[in-house]
């Protein structure tokens, strides 16, 4: 199902994506159709560090976040996804500098990200220099659709490029729409 508000909105401009200028910032909407943001998210971060990216991801509740920090240690019996969760009572230094994936429930960017995730409504700020931003909701869930259709027409506001993909029956990613 092709979200009608984020089709109508669409069209092929757009710039290359770029840090230097928030416009430029390439924004991803990932609509959970057949998958568990779980997996989903596991699958798109070890892409980000395949390509050599460090990413954040940002979400509006702690229990989630720190659900997925268990997750991404034991995803695999024969790996797991570097990461650290920001941890703001920790009296331990937490060195985000050196973490390829930063977990957070701020809108920082201790680890110098090239892609920020957000999940559980957050959202990102107009002045965000990331490379990418990735937006990922349950299909499920019509707050969290009705959410993410708010934000494709705020991050389209601002002149950003702007793909929406959508999990076919099988799991694959299928691009519904450019704006």
């Amino acid at each position: 199902m092709v979200d009608a508000d984020m089709e109508s909105e669409a069209n092929t401009s757009g710039a290359p994506a770029s840090a230097s200028n928030a416009a430029n910032t390439e924004v991803m909407f990932y609509h959970l159709m057949e998958q568990p943001l779980e997996l989903a998210l596991t699958e798109l971060l070890e892409r980000s560090l395949q390509r050599g990216w460090r990413a954040v991801v940002e979400g509006r509740n702690r229990n989630r976040l720190e659900a997925l920090d268990q997750h991404f240690w034991m995803h695999r019996a024969d790996s797991f996804l570097p990461h650290a969760l920001g941890d703001t009572a920790s009296s331990e230094p937490q060195q985000p500098e050196r973490q390829p994936v930063w977990l957070t429930d701020e809108s920082d960017d201790p680890n110098a990200a090239q892609v920020r995730f957000l999940i559980d409504q957050a959202q990102a700020t107009d002045d965000c220099r990331h490379e990418r931003l990735v937006y990922m909701f349950d299909g499920l869930d019509m707050e969290a659709v009705g959410h993410a259709r708010e934000r494709w027409k705020a991050e389209k506001a601002l002149g950003r490029k702007l793909t929406y993909w959508q999990q076919s029956p099988e799991g694959r990613w299928e691009k519904k729409a450019e704006g």
